[in-house]
């Protein structure tokens, strides 16, 4: 008895399958119901099933499997009607055969969805628009790949993954949605490390302290303070204010020297700085002999005598001998 009762709770059966704009029902393509024959409803009648009814579809010619729920029961005898997307799933063609199965799956609690394009999340608000086209469907399969009408567009989204089990029921409950990134996604290139940008500045601060010329001060040529022209030509070189003040003391001290020593080798003292200035008397021009001669010293002496007074340091030079 117990084994009869087994079976009598069990309902599996085979129909063709066809899409369901052939019985002008195209709203059914938003969501996962079929249409049965009335014979299936009487059989499920007779049986002890979960409410709501649902049920497991399989290929057998390719082993794909999917689960969904079902609308009316007005398909001819031997016929089911599904969504043109699920039996895309399912690879399914018109009149294939299809293997129908009732299941009870648990409610789910997680799943993870997949968009084929990035157009679906350039929608305002993808989330809301999920949420309201889920209330169509009554279950979902990890795998399986559904259809999301929006704006006169169809979006695919793949079912990534499932919990508590590959097959939950979405009906009445409060399901945790996540999402992966679309297939087409494509992350962005990372620019390469800045390598030649360091290098470049590091150039040009090399380059640049060649380019812009120093500055270099007290350049230009030298002259005396006493207006002299100078003996020696001095190439301009840029030196510190003091190292120019010791040339200028130095050239100063030289010319000094130049001058005394002139001044001694011809028999005559100089006073004062008067001594670098050059005299406009004729110098006087000794005898052979060494003696002077009478008539100018006795022409001088009467000039002597006649001056008031002797005016001493008055530029003039006087000679030792005489």
């Amino acid at each position: 008895m117990a084994y009869e009762d087994f079976r009598t709770s069990a309902f599996e059966q085979s129909y063709r399958c066809y899409p369901v704009s052939f019985i002008e029902k195209p709203h059914l393509e938003k969501g996962d119901k079929i249409i049965m024959p009335p014979s299936a409803l009487d059989r499920l009648a007779s049986l002890q099933i979960d409410y709501p009814m649902l049920f497991e579809l399989n290929n057998p010619t390719v082993g794909r499997v999917t689960h969904c729920g079902v609308l009316e029961f007005v398909a001819d005898e031997g016929l089911i009607y599904l969504p043109y997307w699920m039996m895309q799933n399912m690879l399914l063609q018109e009149g294939d055969i299809c293997q129908v199965k009732n299941k009870s799956l648990v409610k789910g609690t997680y799943v993870k969805l997949q968009p084929h394009t990035t157009d679906f999340l350039d929608i305002s608000n993808p989330k809301a628009i999920l949420e309201t086209t889920l209330r169509s469907y009554s279950c979902l399969t990890t795998g399986d790949t559904i259809m999301v009408p929006y704006n006169n567009k169809q979006y695919y989204i793949n079912i990534v993954e499932t919990k508590p089990s590959p097959a939950i029921s979405i009906i009445e409950t409060d399901c945790e949605v996540d999402f992966a990134p679309p297939l087409d996604y494509v992350e962005p290139v990372k620019p390469a490390p800045p390598t030649l940008s360091k290098k470049r500045p590091q150039e040009a601060e090399e380059v640049q302290p060649e380019k812009i010329p120093k500055f270099n001060p007290f350049t230009g040529p030298a002259r005396r303070l006493d207006g002299k022209p100078m003996t020696e030509s001095v190439a301009p070189v840029s030196t510190p204010i003091l190292k120019q003040h010791q040339q200028e003391s130095e050239n100063r001290t030289k010319d000094s020297k130049s001058s005394t020593c002139a001044a001694r080798k011809s028999g005559k003292l100089v006073f004062g700085s008067n001594g670098d200035q050059p005299t406009k008397e004729t110098p006087k021009v000794a005898p052979k002999n060494g003696k002077p001669e009478p008539s100018k010293k006795a022409e001088d002496t009467p000039q002597k005598a006649e001056e008031p007074k002797f005016q001493a340091f008055t530029g003039k030079k006087y000679s030792l001998k005489g």
